[in-house]
């Protein structure tokens, strides 16, 4: 039967999740590792990151510069990116084609050669991206606002490290990352699009199934301790706009209070953050959007949360409009939050932001690209896909006790970091 998932996992451990879609002779191949940021330590922080660029650097059956040819002659695109809790591969192409990146990204998991003079080379490259990131008013208020949030658990650094590691990170410190984390048992393979689920099975068994299989991955011992009041930070940088994030602590995506919370953002706020790659942002009818963008206080005004393996946050953000402060719009913002609970959502607004976070997740799952990410991130994430196939079902069954359920507990202002980004005063 078409458009059912099937899961599998090899004698090896590597997990394997496939599903046929023929509506266009078109497949997408992924490969999540499950490492990420979480999964370094003080030292070698942004190694994930780096491996990533190290993955596209060749192997002794495709060398460094074949790759991208190879992928694009056959009428494919290719990519990879990383995050807090995985990292990611990806091929999507003609499914006549598709065997071209199951060979690759087989060979790629044990034969990445990571040369000294390439790992040099990025290096400088990924020096470069940090510095870039640090022009950016809304990266160093992230990264101090994470860091202020979590003292204790790896969400702490940014994916990309530290600039002190990535200095001083050797070779072998990277390649060390790369063959301790891609193992077959702690991978996963998704397929989707226009292939036979059988041949499809054989072909992955054939090319990873004598893969080796390395040590479990080690649990994160270093939860983060409870939060006991507000924590403040301010960080002061060129440019002249200055800019409002709040962040509190949020469950992760496993937790049952998470959808609720998704539904209230998007409710509140306009945005709906089912998955990584489905949207959110602001919508011009929700509240938060009328209180500080429609009032002239803010530039723009939005919400977000996104699926985590841990705990993470649920940030609000805003944009102050010249000739307006920071206070003004913290202090209409916390009069919108304490409005909040005296008027709750209605049943009105619940339907729309349910309306919205299921249009949202389905354009989200559009493309056999995006069912591929869903599928993947929720196995990752999660640890089971059927999250994801079953997330309308559950997002239907959220009641307007739920949401203000949730409102009570997470957004309390003795569970925030907030944050100001304020621009130097030149002259």
């Amino acid at each position: 039967m078409t458009n059912s998932v099937h899961k599998t996992i090899l004698n090896n451990g590597l997990t394997v999740v496939l599903k046929e879609m023929h509506h266009a002779p078109v497949a997408s191949f992924m490969v999540w590792y499950r490492v990420g940021s979480r999964h370094e330590k003080p030292g070698n922080t942004g190694a994930s990151h780096w491996v990533e660029h190290m993955m596209f650097k060749g192997t002794p059956t495709f060398p460094n510069g074949s790759l991208d040819g190879l992928v694009s002659r056959e009428g494919g695109f290719w990519n990879a990116f990383t995050w807090v809790d995985f990292t990611t591969y990806y091929e999507t192409m003609p499914s006549s084609k598709i065997d071209l990146a199951i060979q690759l990204e087989a060979d790629r998991m044990v034969n990445t050669l990571m040369t000294p003079e390439e790992v040099e080379s990025e290096r400088t490259v990924i020096i470069s991206e940090r510095q870039m990131y640090e022009n950016d008013p809304n990266f160093q208020l992230m990264e101090e606002l994470t860091s202020a949030a979590f003292r204790v658990h790896p969400y702490h650094h940014e994916v990309i490290g530290d600039m002190a590691d990535l200095h001083s990170m050797t070779r072998d410190d990277l390649y060390g990352h790369y063959r301790r984390h891609y193992v077959a048992n702690n991978a996963i393979v998704v397929v989707v699009g226009d292939f036979s689920r059988a041949e499809m099975l054989a072909k992955i068994e054939n090319k990873f199934g004598n893969l080796p299989s390395g040590q479990p991955a080690n649990p994160i011992m270093r939860q983060e301790p409870p939060q006991k009041g507000e924590r403040r930070t301010v960080v002061q940088g060129p440019g002249d706009t200055a800019y409002l994030t709040v962040a509190y602590r949020a469950p992760a995506a496993s937790h049952p209070d998470y959808l609720p919370l998704v539904l209230l953002n998007a409710a509140f706020a306009g945005g709906s953050s089912l998955g990584m790659f489905g949207g959110g942002g602001s919508n011009k009818s929700s509240r938060l959007y009328k209180a500080l963008v429609n009032t002239e206080l803010a530039a723009s005004a939005y919400g977000g949360l996104t699926p985590t393996s841990d705990p993470f946050l649920y940030t609000l953000n805003a944009v102050v409009q010249a000739g307006h402060s920071l206070p003004e719009v913290e202090a209409a913002l916390a009069a919108e939050l304490a409005r909040l609970e005296s008027e709750p959502i209605t049943k009105k607004e619940l339907a729309k932001a349910l309306k919205r976070a299921k249009a949202e997740f389905v354009l989200a799952g559009e493309s056999i690209t995006g069912q591929a990410q869903l599928l993947g991130m929720t196995e990752a994430v999660i640890g089971d896909y059927t999250w994801y196939e079953t997330v309308l079902e559950r997002l239907n069954q959220i009641t307007l006790d739920d949401i203000e359920r949730v409102r009570a507990t997470y957004l309390r202002p003795s569970q925030r970091t907030v944050g100001w980004y304020k621009p130097e005063v030149t002259g």
